[in-house]
């Protein structure tokens, strides 16, 4: 057997497509563009280029952009201070802090002061606490990009084994939530689990977000599972330039997968997807719509 790949990019440019399509509709409706204001805080480089991209994914999109770029010395009370007032921005819908934050502020504190009604991450406890009880939220973009790709290979996934690989905030565990509200029956394995092989073997659903390279070996995957790669890992090569692996050893499992997501070019380009189509749904809420059809 040699799996399907899933074409993230593909998957994503439709997305962003049919969102720029309904932001047109919103701003006939309301006279106004959605807002995004993205944060970034200090030079790391990989923030860096993510906040470039989503800001360029705003502006394509048709929606109204806030960049705001703060130095590395930007105090706790600073960054709150700029939170509240975004929150008060009626222009701003969607308010993204980007994360990780230097080591004077307290990213929990920073999230926590976000109105759960613009918290486009959905990182918030509350939204978080609304996802685990089955109530409208706003859901963390990766894992609902992961469940879009699923949905797309699978259709019904009712009564599918998945065993997703990993217990953070804003992966592993909103994502065991996501494949739960579809009535899969969800396993969430880490690296407590005793015999990991084994578990996973028995999936029909596997997502892997626990940040080693190739941990995933093709022996673990049962014949004809679909298996999402949220890992970006850099390794080594000889010319000394590295290479971006995921947590799926991908030509393994391409041996034995239904259908496997390949690093890059799987997961990465659904989840700014995922957050220009949270953008417009928390603009429409605001604005006392209907959520957005067919996102």
């Amino acid at each position: 057997m040699t799996a399907k790949v899933i074409d993230g990019k593909a998957a994503g440019a439709a997305i962003r497509q049919a969102v720029a399509a309904r932001v047109g509709e919103f701003v006939q409706r309301t006279g106004r563009a959605p807002g995004l204001a993205t944060v970034l805080v200090g030079e790391d480089p990989a923030s860096a280029v993510y906040v470039r991209s989503k800001n360029r994914a705003t502006a394509e999109a048709g929606m109204a952009g806030f960049a705001h770029n703060l130095p590395d010395t930007t105090s706790q009370a600073e960054l709150l201070d700029l939170v509240a007032a975004l929150n008060a921005d009626d222009r701003v819908d969607g308010i993204l802090v980007q994360l990780p934050l230097p080591p004077q502020i307290d990213a929990e504190r920073v999230i926590a002061a976000i109105d759960p009604a613009k918290d486009v991450d959905g990182f918030h406890p509350i939204n978080a606490g609304r996802l685990a009880t089955g109530l409208e939220s706003l859901v963390p973009c990766t894992p609902l990009g992961c469940l879009h790709l699923i949905k797309s290979e699978l259709g019904n996934i009712a009564g599918l084994d998945a065993v997703v690989i990993g217990r953070s905030n804003i992966v592993g565990k909103p994502m065991a939530l996501l494949l739960l509200g579809e009535s899969a029956t969800v396993t969430i394995a880490h690296s407590k689990t005793r015999d990991l092989p084994a578990v996973v073997r028995r999936a029909d659903i596997v997502v892997a977000a626990v940040g080693r390279p190739e941990m995933v070996r093709g022996d673990w995957i049962k014949p004809g599972a679909t298996v999402i790669d949220v890992g970006i890992n850099r390794v080594p090569t000889e010319d000394g330039k590295g290479r971006l692996v995921g947590d799926v050893a991908f030509d393994e499992a391409a041996q034995v997968a239904a259908a496997v997501s390949p690093v890059p070019g799987g997961v990465g380009p659904m989840t700014i997807a995922m957050l220009m189509r949270n953008t417009l749904v928390a603009a429409h809420r605001r604005a006392g719509l209907a959520d957005p059809e067919g996102l």
